[in-house]
């Protein structure tokens, strides 16, 4: 089996272009297993307030969508969530707490400015990793 660890974030495209991926992968429903991963920050400005309340990652419309995307496509999926800084740490605990084989990112377009600021979990995470790491477009 192959395990691919999908971190999304509340982008809807993002997280459908990722899912696509996986569901592109040879032999995909017979060998791969998915698990979307959503990290609820205490700063998550596009979080609705309902959701904070009760803060399960299904209720997250990215999250339903690539899920039912990947089911669709008969993938094995294990919907997984956390709190705290999104941050490669908690991408790469799970990479290893769950022994995947990959990591599908969303990819987004960022000034150089903007990656000096905020810093950027893809290059982070590529960076820290040895694990094979696929970073798919925007879906725009």
């Amino acid at each position: 089996m192959h395990r691919v660890l999908v971190p999304v974030d509340t982008n809807e495209d993002r997280a459908i272009a990722q899912a696509r991926y996986v569901t592109s992968l040879p032999d995909a429903s017979e060998s791969v297993e998915a698990y979307l991963l959503f990290i609820f920050t205490d700063d998550s400005e596009d979080l609705p307030k309902d959701f904070k309340q009760f803060k399960s990652a299904s209720r997250i419309g990215s999250v339903r969508r690539a899920q039912e995307h990947l089911e669709d496509h008969d993938i094995d999926v294990t919907v997984l969530e956390g709190s705290g800084d999104v941050e490669e740490g908690d991408i790469l605990t799970r990479a290893d707490e769950y022994d995947v084989d990959a990591i599908v990112l969303g990819g987004r377009k960022r000034s150089p400015v903007g990656k000096a600021v905020f810093g950027s979990v893809t290059q982070s995470v590529i960076l820290n990793t040895e694990l094979p790491v696929v970073v798919t477009g925007g879906g725009d």
